[in-house]
């Protein structure tokens, strides 16, 4: 039966050819850009359990890795606005649905579509 609860998603776009300035802009553009999709719940910065010794923010976030909600009849939409805007970039995502998880890396356009659809079959089995 295909799950019609809310999905979580785990990007991580931590690539050691980005210095962090260039992540940091790619994550909250990302970020950004997530927010204004219909498609889309909620979208919220990884925030660091064990930050550096004398950092004084509260709750200083993981630079390079977002969270998403999103409504599982809305899935394909995200995937497709994932795969325009990651396009050849390294990323890593893990999918939740309905308990169950699925992580799936790629490092080009060939491997975030074959993650994608595997993403995709995976959340319509469960």
């Amino acid at each position: 039966m295909p799950t019609t609860s809310d999905i979580q998603i785990t990007l991580d776009l931590r690539n050691p050819q980005l210095d962090d300035e260039a992540l940091e802009k790619l994550t909250q553009s990302l970020r950004r850009e997530m927010l204004d999709l219909e498609e889309v719940k909620d979208v919220k910065s990884i925030l660091d359990p064990n930050p550096p010794a004398g950092n004084k923010a509260f709750g200083a976030a993981i630079v390079g890795l977002l969270t998403a909600e999103v409504n599982a009849q809305n899935i394909k939409n995200l995937f497709g606005f994932l795969s325009d805007r990651l396009r050849g970039k390294a990323i890593t995502m893990e999918v939740e649905a309905n308990g169950k998880k699925l992580k799936v890396t790629a490092s080009s356009q060939q491997e975030l579509l074959a993650a994608i659809q595997a993403a995709q079959q995976f959340i319509e089995s469960t």
